[in-house]
């Protein structure tokens, strides 16, 4: 046998862990579209919701922030808003593409 070459007489039970993990992450990402988080900047003046693909699901601006005519705040808070509920989407995938592939470290994809 050859050194360094470990367990390849175990390669189909490998290649069936694969495909198990490949077919629960695949599950998981189309149960992302399902998945929301929420992010809010300014004391509640702003928020957005995010599903687990990152796109905006809703956006809500206190009409107080609008009536000060300060647009250069508005749009301060939200981006704030917008970028706390990427990262907390960002957060919300690693965390359940962790658990599909049972805590193992696959770079690119859950780090």
């Amino acid at each position: 046998m050859l050194k360094g070459l470990g367990n390849l007489g175990n390669l189909p039970g490998l290649f069936k862990q694969v495909m198990e993990v490949k077919t629960r992450m695949e599950e998981v990402r189309a149960s992302l579209a399902n998945e929301q988080v929420e992010a809010s900047a300014g004391g509640g003046m702003v928020a957005v919701v995010v599903n687990g693909c990152f796109e905006v699901l809703s956006i809500k601006i206190d009409p107080d922030v609008i009536d000060k005519n300060d647009p250069e705040m508005l749009e301060t808070l939200v981006r704030s808003a917008m970028n706390e509920a990427t990262r907390k989407a960002q957060e919300l995938v690693k965390s359940k593409l962790s658990e599909a592939t049972g805590g193992l470290d696959i770079p690119g994809i859950t780090s």
